[in-house]
């Protein structure tokens, strides 16, 4: 033992312990991964012809490349966010990078249709990063700073959506492959995975518990049903067989998972947490406002890119197509960080409805004037600004009711719901726009283009406003931890 009084006896300086990144860090690092996670789910749809040729499969294999992520996805989004709460935020974030980083190499690297599958089954688990980085944010941050950073957070899904197709517009029109696509989701999942690391810790030690497998088979189970009718119903038959057995088998799994979470002593999902009435008010306006996104996404780059010479369209490129959607991405990136400081003036649900309004306007926008390229403008930048007030809100909407250590869980459901309502709508808008086509073309008609706007207007718009009214009336029943 050393004596301090032995002249040549040197105390060491007490260990400093490292000092925690500042709170607008950790924020921007979850927003890097969140977005980059849903940035996978677009950018694959603008080179979907040329994976066809590329890689020598059919359109309807090819198809697969967009769907198996989906169901991959809505499988994650639940199932990791429960394990966030179990066994820490923080290293199933990295884990979720860690397979979109190694799936986006499989993908780059791919020679064959079965290769590529693989790597996009690889990329869907990482959509658990929103619901994820939403939970390490309430975790985090402050209680004066929580609904801004739920709020830039929640609006990532719309971004990354908006940037894939820009992005991947970009490069399919200026270079011959698809693989530069997914080497730059790499580059961005590998520099998220390492941001994460350095910058996102976790607030609490995890809750630990028994996993829930009888739980997440059956749920597992519902959703691929669901979204696997959903999303093929188009190609296979709305009324065939396979398409109303998968609905039919959907619902009677969730049924029995409904039954089975009620008896579970640690469930994956709290049942009443899914029945309280904010939970079902955001679960409905995140479904609609969801809708809304996707089918703004799916229909304006088809109209744009139609030749004039079918009376409507503008002949645009797939980059032009991806340009006339920016200012609704931009403006979700704009409108997210302050509709935070908005909500805590009025409320989170407030927001939602006075978001709804606008994303409405914008199709009623479009069913009234769509001759210009100033018209997709007007629209887009509505779409925008309404969509970016909502989703902003709706992060909060859906969490503020629950104990903090159900957040991830929380907004996992409300993500899983925004992405089942995206995907009616791509099924929707296909079904409509098929159906009505100029004589002896396949090209849609003009009108199948105001009928798929209506529908986007009145049943969404109009019907996700009801639906944040609802959750703001119901609010009083529960406490809010986020403003009280």
């Amino acid at each position: 033992m050393s004596d301090r009084r032995n002249p040549s006896f040197v105390e060491l300086p007490a260990k400093i312990p490292r000092p925690a990144p500042s709170q607008g860090l950790v924020v921007l690092a979850l927003s890097i991964a969140a977005s980059t996670a849903s940035i996978q789910q677009s950018a694959v749809i603008p080179l979907l012809p040329r994976l066809e040729q590329s890689l020598h499969a059919s359109v309807s294999a090819v198809s697969w490349a967009l769907t198996v992520s989906l169901l991959c996805g809505a499988v994650a989004t639940p199932l990791f966010s429960r394990f966030g709460d179990m066994y820490g935020r923080r290293r199933m974030l990295l884990i979720t990078l860690g397979l979109l980083v190694a799936g986006s190499i499989v993908a780059a690297l791919s020679t064959s249709i079965t290769t590529l599958m693989i790597g996009r089954v690889l990329q869907g688990l990482s959509a658990a990063t929103v619901p994820l980085s939403i939970g390490a944010v309430r975790d985090l941050l402050p209680r004066e700073k929580m609904a801004t950073g739920i709020g830039v957070l929640s609006a990532t899904m719309g971004i990354g959506v908006g940037l894939g197709m820009i992005i991947s517009g970009f490069i399919a029109e200026y270079t011959s492959g698809y693989r530069i696509v997914f080497w730059l989701i790499t580059g961005l999942a590998a520099a998220a995975t390492v941001l994460t690391a350095l910058v996102v810790r976790d607030a609490a030690p995890p809750s630990g518990g028994r996993p829930d497998v009888g739980g997440a088979f059956l749920l597992t189970g519902a959703l691929v049903c669901l979204l696997l009718a959903i999303t093929q119903g188009k190609s296979w038959g709305w009324t065939s067989t396979s398409v109303v057995g998968l609905l039919v088998a959907s619902a009677v799994l969730l049924a029995a998972w409904v039954s089975v979470e009620r008896r579970t002593a640690d469930p994956l999902v709290d049942i009443g947490m899914l029945m309280h009435p904010g939970t079902i008010g955001a679960s409905i306006a995140s479904f609609l406002l969801g809708f809304a996104l996707y089918a703004g996404f799916t229909l304006l780059p088809q109209y744009v890119q139609t030749p004039p010479k079918a009376g409507y369209g503008f002949g645009a490129s797939v980059l032009m197509a991806g340009v006339y959607l920016l200012p609704t991405t931009l403006l979700l990136i704009v409108i997210s960080p302050l509709a935070g400081r908005l909500v805590r003036k009025t409320s989170a649900a407030a927001m939602v409805a006075i978001g709804s309004v606008v994303a409405a306007l914008s199709n009623v926008w479009l069913i009234v004037r769509h001759d210009h390229p100033s018209d997709i403008y007007i629209a887009t930048s509505l779409l925008g600004l309404g969509v970016g007030l909502s989703f902003a809100a709706l992060g909060t909407m859906a969490v503020e009711h629950v104990d903090p250590a159900k957040t991830a869980v929380a907004s996992a459901v409300n993500s899983l719901v925004r992405l089942v309502g995206g995907s009616i709508a791509s099924s929707v808008t296909a079904a409509i726009l098929t159906s009505n086509t100029i004589d002896g073309t396949s090209v849609p008609t003009v009108h199948a283009y105001e009928i798929s706007f209506t529908i986007a207007a009145f049943s969404v718009g109009l019907a996700a406003f009801f639906a944040a009214w609802f959750g703001w009336t119901n609010r009083s029943r529960a406490a809010s931890p986020l403003t009280a």
